[in-house]
């Protein structure tokens, strides 16, 4: 077996996994700002770093890999959203943390060791925002308190730009308080009816950035392995968390590595609610789109590429999906190290999943280890996490429970053992108007919706 290799974003080359401590591996995920549910745009990182902490799991051992996940339940999103629905901020939070708990589980996402909240930790953001102003890395202005990027030398070296070049264009916001336009807030001024904490600079609230810095030092440390999240946030998030917590707690790095998705896209454009495009997980559920195949269908892609969504993508992993179910096996078994290695490389699923279409065509043949390679390179993926009759019950409801489908399948068998063939075309004629789909493949009846 070989090692991990990943994709540096702060290199900007692909490189060996090796952890700071083979013993303890650290990862941090940017999880979700819980004011709207979450879309297929997040279900990709959802998904990607399942993937990655499932890899962690088989290499260093499930008690050895910590993985952080955050969610951010303060911000100015939230504030605006829940004044849009005039509904208490708190009741806002908690129903979307609900409901991003949900769709991980649907997603079939294994469960991080912490999920800490934003809200939970503002008493360490304040420490390290006192911190960094001692070092004279902060400075005050009308009870804001401002990150000064002037004093950090390696600013804009994750998203490989020069200060000059992230000011044109870019996510920074606006103040004639800042001494310098890339300087971000550590802490703000709450307005009235806003939620706030007392601090040394008044009631207020911490900005963004420093709330990532504070909860991953907490559980991972000063310095960690891995830092995960949208190619949206190099810039000005990560790039930011990187500056302050170097210069807070006088490390030579944060995290040592740093993996980013690519974009999603609907039918080639970016998602938005004006232009009907914007899908949540919620949606597909509701449509009857079963979790796996929405998994599968963004594993298809390789993470670092861009991702079109659309239908088509969805109808034919369906399909696919059914397929394989036809030689679902219960058992566990360990993934072969040839097909791990395909996902040592840099998550290459698309090889992966290309080498289990192969696979497939052996099985169906009627190839034992082929079908044992299949069932355990599945299970590793994230899926075969059902049997096909949960599979399919999700999928489309019939009239029939499962137990009556098996009953029937089981006396169309015995008709056939007897040689009543007439019985046994009865019996399948009968589960096909139920829209049930029989096919009788190495001695055994297996069967699917229509």
């Amino acid at each position: 077996m070989n090692s991990l290799k990943i994709y540096n974003t702060l290199s900007r080359k692909k490189e060996e996994f090796i952890p700071l401590n083979k013993n303890s591996v650290g990862m941090y995920v940017c999880g979700p700002t819980v004011y709207d549910e979450p879309h297929i745009g997040n279900a990709r990182p959802l998904i990607i770093f399942d993937l990655v902490y499932r890899i962690l799991i088989k290499n260093f051992g499930k008690n050895k890999v910590n993985y952080v996940r955050n969610i951010t339940d303060i911000d100015d999103k939230i504030i605006q959203r829940a004044n849009e629905l005039k509904i208490d901020i708190n009741e806002l939070t908690k129903n979307v943390t609900d409901i991003f708990l949900a769709d991980c589980k649907y997603l079939n996402c294994l469960i991080p060791n912490n999920q800490p909240k934003a809200t939970e930790n503002i008493k360490g953001m304040i420490q390290m925002i006192e911190n960094l102003i001692v070092k004279k890395f902060a400075y005050i202005k009308d009870g804001n308190v401002y990150f000064n990027v002037n004093k950090f030398k390696d600013y804009g070296k994750l998203s490989n730009k020069n200060p000059k070049e992230l000011i044109s264009g870019s996510r920074v916001e606006i103040s004639e308080l800042k001494n310098n336009p890339l300087d971000f807030v550590l802490w703000k001024p709450s307005k009235d009816k806003e939620p706030f904490w007392e601090s040394p600079w008044g009631k207020g609230r911490p900005g963004w950035h420093i709330e990532c810095s504070v909860m991953s030092e907490k559980y991972l440390g000063k310095e960690f392995d891995l830092h995960c999240g949208g190619l949206d946030l190099i810039f000005p998030h990560h790039e930011n968390e990187i500056a302050q917590s170097i210069c807070a707690n006088d490390s030579s790095i944060f995290a040592k590595y740093w993996m980013h998705n690519g974009y999603v896209t609907v039918d080639g454009k970016k998602m938005s609610k004006s232009d009907g495009n914007f899908i949540t997980i919620n949606n597909l559920k509701n449509n009857n789109i079963n979790g796996q195949v929405i998994r599968l269908s963004i594993l298809g892609t390789h993470y670092r590429q861009p991702l079109d969504w659309n239908l088509k993508i969805l109808e034919i992993n369906k399909k696919i999906l059914e397929n394989w179910y036809s030689l679902y096996s219960p058992n566990d078994d360990e993934i072969s190290n040839e097909l791990l290695n395909i996902l040592l490389d840099d998550l290459n699923t698309p090889k992966f999943i290309t080498s289990i279409h192969s696979l497939y065509n052996k099985a169906k043949t009627g190839d034992a280890t082929a079908k044992k390679d299949l069932n355990s390179a599945l299970k590793f993926l994230g899926l075969f996490n059902e049997n096909q009759e949960q599979f399919n019950v999700l999928r489309k409801k019939s009239k029939l429970d499962v137990r009556e489908i098996e009953k029937l399948i089981e006396q169309r068998n015995f008709a056939r053992k007897d040689k009543d063939f007439k019985k046994a075309d009865i019996i399948r004629l009968d589960l096909e108007k139920n829209g049930i789909l029989i096919e009788d493949l190495n001695d055994k009846t297996h069967w699917k919706h229509k």
